[in-house]
Formats: C-alpha cells, sequence, structure tokens
C-alpha cells in the first residue's frame, strides 16, 4: 500500500514560528508513514522544514509591515500583480503535481487573509479534484483579536464551505478556541484539538549558559536582546549570557549589538541546539510565540516573557497572561523596555525555586499524525 500524500502549505511572514510548528507536525507526519510535501511562502530558515521532507519553495513574500497589511517580496519591493499571479500558478501546479490524499493548509482561513489571492484558488481546485482530497486547517490555539467585522462570519464561511476539520494545535485545558474566536460554536463539529505542538524533551546541553535571551526569527528583536545586553553589564559577571538574536535580525543590528559586547556574554544569531540549551538554563528571557513557549514548557527554566505586541497584535499577550497565571512565566512590557527591567526580572527569576513540571499536553504533533490516520482510516471504512 502506498503511502498516503499530504500536501502542506505555509506562509510565515515576520517571525519564523509559522515554519516551524509546520516543520515540526510535517516530520511527526513522516515518521507516521506519509508522504509529505511541504509548499514554503517565505524567506528561507535554516533546518526547516527538515531532513526527508519534499519541499515546493515558491517565491518569497513577507510581511512589508509589522501590521502585516501588505505583502513585499524577497528585496522588499511590493509584491506587485505579475509577481503573486506567477506564483499562484506556481502553486496551484505544485498541487496538481503532488495528486494528495491530504491538504492542510496553516492558519487560513482564520489568519493570512493577504494569501487569498493564491489560496482561494486553491480550494476551488481542491474541490475539482477527483477524488477530492480531504482539506484541513492547521491553526494555533491562540488567535489574533480585534479582526475587523465580518472576518469571523467570512471565516465561519470558509470553514463550513471547505474544509473537513480544523486542527486546533492547543491543550482545551490551557485555553480553548472560542476564548479568541467568538463564533466558534458555529464550526465546534470540525474541530479536532491536537495538544501543543511542543519539540520532544531534548538531550542534556553539550554547553551551558545562566541566563539565555532569545529573539525569535529576530526581525523585531533588536531591542529585546539589545536590553538584555545591557543588563547583563548591571550584573555578577560570573553569570554566563547567551543572546539568540534570530536569522532575520538587520544586519545592522546585529553588528550594533556585537559591539562592546562584555566576556560572559555571547551573541548569535541561531543554535540548532536551543531547546538543549535551554534545558540547560536557570532563566530564559524571550517573546512570548508559540514555539518558543513550547521549547520552555520541556524545560524547567524560569521564563520571562515580552509579548510581541506592534500593530495591534494580541495572541503572545494572551498567551504570556495565561502563563503567568499557572505560575509558568514572569512578564514583562514591550514598549518601554528597559535593561532595569530586564535586571530586576533576572534577579527575581535567579531567586525563585525551580519550577515544577508542566501539566499540559505537548505531544500535538505527534497526536496531529495519528488523528490525520485517524481520518483517512474512516473514509475507507
Amino acid at each position: 500500500m502506498t503511502a498516503p500524500r499530504i500536501f502542506f502549505y505555509v506562509q510565515h511572514l515576520l517571525g519564523i514560528g509559522h515554519i516551524a510548528r509546520a516543520s515540526r507536525i510535517a516530520n511527526a507526519l513522516v515518521k507516521n508513514g506519509f508522504d509529505v510535501t511541504v509548499v514554503t511562502g517565505g524567506l528561507p530558515v535554516p533546518g526547516f522544514p527538515g531532513e526527508g521532507i519534499k519541499t515546493v519553495a515558491l517565491p518569497a513574500v513577507v510581511a512589508s509591515n509589522a501590521g502585516f497589511s501588505g505583502l513585499a517580496d524577497a528585496d522588499g519591493r511590493p509584491a506587485g500583480e505579475d509577481f503573486l499571479n506567477a506564483r499562484r500558478q506556481l502553486l496551484l501546479d505544485a498541487f496538481h503535481a503532488a495528486r494528495p490524499d491530504v491538504v492542510i493548509i496553516e492558519a487560513f482561513p482564520f489568519g493570512r487573509r493577504q494569501m487569498r489571492f493564491e489560496l482561494l484558488p486553491l480550494l476551488e481546485a481542491i474541490e475539482k479534484a477527483e477524488p477530492r482530497p480531504k482539506l484541513l486547517s492547521s491553526v494555533r490555539d491562540i488567535l489574533q483579536e480585534n479582526r475587523k467585522a465580518g472576518r469571523d462570519a467570512e471565516t465561519v464561511t470558509l470553514v463550513k464551505e471547505h474544509f473537513d476539520a480544523v486542527l486546533v494545535h492547543g491543550d482545551p485545558g490551557f485555553v480553548r478556541l472560542e476564548d479568541t474566536f467568538p463564533l466558534t460554536s458555529e464550526i465546534a463539529d470540525r474541530l479536532v484539538y491536537t495538544g501543543l505542538v511542543a519539540p520532544p524533551p531534548a538531550p542534556e546541553p553539550t554547553e551551558t549558559f545562566d541566563i539565555i535571551a532569545s529573539a525569535g526569527g529576530g526581525a523585531v528583536g533588536a531591542a529585546l536582546i539589545g536590553a538584555a545586553k545591557e543588563a547583563a553589564a548591571l550584573l555578577p559577571d560570573d553569570l554566563r549570557w547567551l543572546l539568540v538574536a534570530g536569522p532575520n535580525l538587520p544586519e545592522a543590528d546585529f553588528a550594533a549589538l556585537s559591539e562592546d559586547a562584555a566576556p560572559n556574554v555571547t551573541l548569535v544569531r541561531f543554535r540548532k541546539d536551543f531547546p538543549s540549551l535551554l534545558r540547560g538554563a536557570r532563566v530564559s528571557i524571550s517573546q512570548a510565540g508559540y514555539n518558543t513557549v513550547g521549547d520552555l514548557l520541556r524545560t524547567e527554566c524560569r521564563a520571562i516573557l515580552i509579548p510581541f505586541v506592534a500593530g495591534g497584535e494580541t495572541e503572545q499577550t494572551v498567551r504570556a497572561e495565561r502563563l503567568q497565571a499557572l505560575g509558568l512565566a514572569d512578564i514583562l512590557p514591550e514598549n518601554g523596555l528597559t535593561s532595569g527591567h530586564v535586571k530586576e526580572a533576572v534577579e527575581k527569576a535567579l531567586a525563585a525555586q525551580p519550577r515544577g513540571p508542566v501539566l499540559l499536553d505537548l505531544d500535538g504533533a505527534e497526536k496531529t499524525a495519528l488523528i490525520i490516520r485517524s481520518m483517512i482510516a474512516e473514509s475507507l471504512a
């Protein structure tokens, strides 16, 4: 029997969270025996989607601003009509060539409205395909709030008309989709909770740091890393610091951060062994993105979270506040962040007792594979 074919579309526009989560799911699908093709639409990210996964890289588009209101090409130029038309055709050609049994679209229709120029035609192609593949939406547990009027209703309509299921990558005991999506009851029959897509427990680190400050993809992380660097100079110099600036931090910002770094501070763009390093650290300073939090929840490292709020973003604040309520994190504000704030938070974290185990479902990648395997079996029964 041939392996079921998965066609997995993921578009990251600013950070690397979407491609990282999708890659963890894709790897779990491959391990479960699926033939997986991941279609990426953003800038290349080292290490993703991962080995053993077929990849179709569309001409990259990125968010032209922190509010995600426009698209630009890889060189920062506004994405024009000819460019987008060509990209849409490449996506449709890849779909027809793959002949998938299951299509997974990451975020849409709950997000990624900017990509409707190619995703609505993809939905049409799926409906016309013989046999029609199952269509699944892959969505994180916390959605952006303050959406414009009518968008939730539009999302519900698209789900009802096209999607067989919505895979919610979260633990309903931590947060439920209806907490940030008011019309959840209208699509309740399509929802399947998978658990949080966290990495497997990391091995023991080969190198240890007391404090790790990380900026995810780094596109908007200069202030966080800068404040951490300055805080290191205010604290005892026997503390070892690792600053992970992110692959997308502008080169000028990275160069500025490299100047006059103290001997106990190591600055890098990316560490493949980041989850392992967190396991060996005493304190983590980071934004509150889905994947970074997943890494943290696999460790006993004390977490200081600085939620991303630019452009009216609400998702990270909701996640950070839920974690703080469970005693799993402290929060600092992104706006007005200073080295003094970071210093005080680090001192508090270093003085705190190590936290206990996390009682949340963190095996979402593996459970996603099992859920899809079960869906296919039911359709063949």
